[in-house]
Order: C-alpha cells, then sequence, then structure tokens
C-alpha cells in the first residue's frame, strides 16, 4: 500500500514537472505550422540518413505530447504527412495518438481522478450518460464527431467505467478516418514551394475533406444509428 502510494507521488511529480518545463522553456513554439515549413527541410534531411531514429523520435514526442495533454497534437499530426508521407504518416500517428490518448486515459483514471473531476465535473455527468447508454459505441461517436475536444475525452473517460481495453481498440478504430484527413493535408502542405500552390487541385482538396469531414462524420453517425433503431 505504501510503496504504490509512492510511486503515484513519483508519477505525479514527473508528470506535473513535465508540464511546467514545456511550458516554462516555451517548447510550444517548435509546434507550429511556421516552425514546420522552416525546418521542413532538414527534418527530411535527417529522415533519409536515420530513418528509423526520426521514426522513434516522432513517435515518442507525439505518445508524449498526447499523454501529458499538451496543445500541439494537429501540429504533429500534419507533420506526420509532411515529413512520413501517407501510409507511414497515418501508421504513426495511430498507434502514437491511441497510446498517447490511453496513458492520458490511466492517469485520469489513477492519478489525477479529483483533478479531472474539479476542472470538468459539468461534462462527466452527460459522457457517463452517454456510456451507460450506449457503451462503446458512445466513444466511438466522440471520436468520430468530437463533442468535446481531445484531450478532454481521454481525461473524462478515464473516469467512467468503460474498460482500458475497449478504451484503446474503440479510439484506435474511432480516430482512423479523422488522422487520413490530416495527415493526407499534411502531405500537401509539404508540397507548398510557392503562392501558386496554395492554389493546386490536390491542396484544396485535402483541405476541403478537412472542412468536410465533421459533416460527413456526422452523417455516417446519423445513418448508423437509424440502422440501430430499426
Amino acid at each position: 500500500m505504501e510503496s504504490s502510494k509512492s510511486s503515484k507521488t513519483v508519477l505525479l511529480l514527473v508528470i506535473a514537472v513535465s508540464i511546467v518545463a514545456f511550458f516554462l522553456f516555451d517548447l510550444q513554439q517548435y509546434l507550429t505550422l511556421d516552425t514546420l515549413k522552416s525546418k521542413q527541410a532538414a527534418i527530411e534531411d535527417y529522415r533519409n540518413t536515420h530513418f528509423g531514429l526520426t521514426v522513434a523520435l516522432y513517435f515518442l514526442i507525439y505518445v508524449a505530447v498526447t499523454g501529458l495533454s499538451l496543445p500541439g497534437a494537429t501540429i504533429l499530426t500534419l507533420a506526420g504527412g509532411a515529413i512520413f508521407g501517407l501510409v507511414w504518416g497515418t501508421l504513426l500517428v495511430s498507434f502514437a495518438s491511441t497510446i498517447g490518448a490511453t496513458l492520458a486515459f490511466l492517469a485520469a483514471r489513477f492519478v489525477f481522478r479529483d483533478t479531472v473531476e474539479s476542472h470538468f465535473g459539468e461534462h462527466l455527468h452527460a459522457i457517463n450518460e452517454g456510456i451507460n447508454r450506449d457503451g462503446a459505441y458512445y466513444l466511438f461517436t466522440l471520436r468520430l464527431v468530437p463533442l468535446f475536444p481531445f484531450f478532454m475525452i481521454n481525461l473524462a473517460m478515464g473516469l467512467t467505467t468503460i474498460k482500458t481495453s475497449t478504451f484503446y481498440w474503440v479510439s484506435q478504430i474511432g480516430m482512423l478516418a479523422g488522422t487520413l484527413v490530416y495527415v493526407n493535408a499534411g502531405t500537401q502542405l509539404a508540397k507548398i514551394e510557392s503562392a501558386s500552390a496554395i492554389l493546386s487541385p490536390a491542396l484544396v482538396g485535402s483541405f476541403a475533406l478537412l472542412g468536410l469531414f465533421p459533416l460527413l462524420a456526422k452523417k455516417v453517425i446519423a445513418i448508423i444509428n437509424e440502422q440501430k433503431s430499426c
């Protein structure tokens, strides 16, 4: 019992120090679109000579950012497409985002329960009702059409009765479509070398899909709901 309490205290301290360091040293400045564009050539050169290490570093950074609920996941997703292309980018982002989300979920369940309840208490009732009513399908809906921010879903779900394994696989599947859309946008963003390229059909199509995705996802959910009620 004492050992468990000590481990929890150490973990809490490590997480707190990591979050403070992120903002204290303004590390968020490296997770911006401007930085991605300015460093893109250098990153690609490094990737060409150290592919395995680049993959590992990117994966660990993504897991850390999502696991600690830090801002920057969207830019990292676009970066995945820009640096690794559609296939590798989607693969890396899909697993890194789901693992990071699960770590945040576990931290909320076993370490930050009181803090999460005090900050997101007003949303927890609705989420608990959804889980009790629809189970894993409710989480799938939230992943496909996020009614709440990504990090809030991770933390709030940690306070529900949903199993960790269920949270993981539903999140992996539910976030895959959105991951594909954002990574694809990142691959096109990487090709902008002039003002005229901004109006290229591929880039315009990618960002049109980015804007239409929430509407398409809502339509899919509506169709599934209709099938369930029949």
